[in-house]
């Protein structure tokens, strides 16, 4: 019984990690979705400012 009490808080501490970062990745795919969206109602194919503005390749 004691092994649940030492490993408990880890576990807790990883899921909330876990969670974290899940959303983190969730708000950044939803904020290129939109990026992507607008770019495309405004008419501009050009992916500079999404890629950070690097040229493309030849």
């Amino acid at each position: 019984m004691e092994y649940i009490a030492v490993l408990a808080p880890s576990v807790v501490v990883g899921l909330l990690f876990w969670f974290a970062m899940k959303s983190i990745f969730n708000a950044d795919k939803r904020e290129r979705q939109a990026e992507a969206r607008a770019q495309r109602e405004a008419g501009t194919g050009n992916s500079s400012a999404s890629d950070g503005g690097a040229a493309p390749a030849k």
